[in-house]
């Protein structure tokens, strides 16, 4: 829960919509947050997209259906604290009606080590593909993000740097990692 995943998805909307010009939808099941819709749904309009609201894992299969003829389809999902087990499950149902091509985990990089193993393993029954490290401007220290793709064999797939629309992500690389930690002091 504040992450960052609403304003994660709406970066890379507009990224894959206006720089790499494919057609992107959005799907959001975000219905518990208060303003949550409302806040995808300004930036579907500003950025020319598709936004569906689903509210059942079935409806959200539907929405998946419909929107076939789009390149993309992001699905914003509603936050979960992973220590509440009935609502991973919900979660969980979600996913397994998708059946997306990537499930994407999305990390604040200022959230301490053992509480980013403790979420990575309580988020495990989601079939994670890759990690999203989100406040990298906020985070002295980035260093443990190397350690938590290590132990967890999976990808880094984005950063977030700021609030900014579309700007502030960017792909995990080497060079932009390293850019990382040495402008936060690390060795």
């Amino acid at each position: 829960t504040g992450v960052g995943k609403t304003t994660t998805i709406a970066k890379l909307a507009a990224h894959y919509s206006i720089k790499e010009r494919r057609q992107v939808g959005l799907i959001t099941a975000d219905t518990y947050r208060i303003a949550a819709v409302e806040q995808l749904k300004v930036y579907a309009d500003i950025i020319g997209v598709s936004l569906d609201v689903v509210l059942t894992p079935k409806e959200l299969r539907e929405a998946i259906r419909l929107r076939s003829d789009k390149d993309i389809l992001f699905i914003d999902t509603a936050g979960r604290s992973q220590q509440n087990p009935a609502r991973l499950a919900e979660l969980k149902d979600f996913l397994e009606a998708a059946e997306p091509d990537e499930n994407h985990l999305l990390i604040s990089a200022t959230t301490s080590r053992d509480e980013v193993n403790n979420i990575i393993e309580k988020f495990g029954v989601c079939k994670i593909s890759s990690f999203v490290f989100s406040k990298m401007d906020e985070c002295s220290r980035p260093g443990l993000i190397l350690d938590v793709a290590a132990q967890h064999s999976r990808p880094l797939s984005y950063l977030t740097t700021g609030q900014d629309v579309p700007d502030d992500i960017e792909v995990a690389s080497e060079t932009g990692l390293l850019a990382h930690f040495f402008r936060n002091g690390e060795k």
